[in-house]
């Protein structure tokens, strides 16, 4: 008989600087845990990780009280909590949106808005900004990965979500994730 997998999701901010994957990784393996998925990323000057780790219930409970001790060894803000393995649904399939357009404020709100009204769950969103190569015009580009109910009829969906970015001045594709 297996033991149940036991989960914890961890959260932590701080300013950025070298060493800090090192040492939340090491005291994440010294407590017996493994990392099963992870985000990482450089935001002004504040360094952000979203990690899920895995362990057995008393492994995971051993890392949770070392957090006080954590937070102050890194200079970071640190929250946890626990979870459950990703329940995988069948009946979802998986699409990318790519978008891109002169920057301006409402972009992201808009399109979570278009997939909440038809209750199209957001999975993963990563943003970015930068200067149009040869103008140096601000552009954004938003990248987002959804789970699609397999009983929606996906040409009218793309035309919808095309036509909804046309309006807002958005180049965008949905297309089907490639794997």
């Amino acid at each position: 008989m297996s033991t149940p997998k036991s989960y914890l999701v961890l959260s932590a901010l701080g300013a950025d600087r070298p060493g800090i994957v090192s040492t939340l990784t090491r005291t994440i393996l010294d407590h017996g845990c493994n990392i099963v998925d992870s985000r990482m990323t450089v935001l002004g000057g504040e360094f952000a990780i979203l990690l899920m780790i895995q362990g057995k219930w008393n492994t995971l409970a051993k890392m949770e009280s070392s957090i006080t001790e954590l937070e102050k060894q890194l200079d970071m803000t640190i929250i946890t909590r626990r979870t459950q393995e990703k329940s995988g649904n069948k009946n979802l399939l998986p699409y990318i949106i790519e978008v891109v357009a002169l920057d301006h404020p409402g972009i992201v709100q808009k399109l979570a808005e278009f997939f909440s009204e038809r209750q199209i769950n957001i999975q993963d969103l990563v943003t970015d900004s930068y200067a149009a190569a040869h103008t140096g015009s601000p552009m954004f580009s938003v990248s987002i990965s959804v789970g699609i109910p397999a009983d929606f009829h996906i040409a009218k969906l793309r035309e919808e979500f095309l036509d909804y970015c046309d309006s807002l001045n958005l180049d965008a594709v949905l297309e089907p994730v490639k794997g």
